[in-house]
């Protein structure tokens, strides 16, 4: 039998669904259909979920699926999917396995020779740009910062030389205080702070670091919150970073664990 022209073996299929990250229309057909067709839906939370299901009356068995509890889980998934019955991950919203959990499964599937099909859709990462008016010719994801202002300074200088703009998820609370941290290590840059992409609150600040950081709306934000950054500009900064590198190699190796060999190949360009 054959699903989307793929030749489908004895063996269930994982589908990685993409869901909404807000509004409840940004879902495909393809998904739903998929999601209508599995034995089961691993979910992060099964009460987000009954949401998308209940508005497109879809009725299917749901199991917990969730970071913690990830390991205990992925025994009676793969059970699912070795007696030839199709399962769907997915995830509070967005892609699973993109900063949700995700990961450990679908590595355990390929290990298990299962086929993972992904079926993509809505993507917070992608949202953002679009809308941020900065040049995304090419971008770094991050992801969440580490907890602990030394590791953030750390993790920050890590990124300070990063053409690309750079895309940081962060918890609402904590996003005044790591935009100031942004300041002190990466300077003068701008910035967008994107909430609730695609939600009825969506909303985006748009400005200079400075200038974002003096917009009262910090002080009281709410809602998923990606923050995207203006890549490294300043002119000659390929030579100083080159000098800097020669000058620390052995702390840069160390602290970094960054492969000699890639170090020689950026002092060569």
């Amino acid at each position: 039998m054959k699903i989307n022209g793929v030749e489908k073996s004895r063996k269930g299929v994982l589908y990685i669904v993409a869901t909404p990250i807000g509004n409840l229309e940004d879902i495909t057909l393809r998904a739903l259909r998929i999601l209508r067709s599995v034995s089961l839906i691993a979910c992060e939370d099964t009460r987000e979920t009954s949401k998308i299901l209940t508005k497109y009356k879809i009725r299917k068995k749901l199991l917990s699926y969730y970071r913690p509890k990830e390991s205990q889980k992925i025994p009676y998934i793969l059970n699912i999917l070795k007696n030839g019955e199709d399962v769907a991950l997915v995830t509070d919203s967005g892609t699973p396995g993109i900063s949700d959990p995700g990961y450990l499964l679908i590595k355990r599937v390929i290990n298990e020779e299962i086929q993972v099909i992904p079926v993509p859709g809505a993507s917070s990462i992608m949202a953002g740009l679009m809308a941020s008016g900065l040049n995304t010719s090419s971008f770094k994801f991050v992801g969440f910062p580490p907890k602990g202002e030394k590791r953030i300074k750390k993790f920050l200088e890590r990124l300070k030389y990063e053409r690309s703009p750079l895309i940081f998820f962060d918890n609402p609370k904590r996003v005044k205080n790591f935009i100031n941290m942004l300041k002190d290590s990466l300077g003068e840059r701008d910035i967008v702070v994107a909430r609730e992409v695609t939600k009825i609150n969506e909303e985006f600040i748009r400005g200079r670091v400075s200038e974002v950081l003096k917009n009262e709306k910090l002080e009281n934000l709410k809602g998923e919150v990606s923050i995207i950054v203006e890549g490294y500009k300043k002119k000659g900064h390929q030579e100083e970073f080159k000098e800097i590198v020669k000058r620390n190699l052995k702390r840069v190796i160390k602290e970094y664990g960054i492969p000699k060999k890639i170090i020689k190949e950026i002092l060569r360009t």
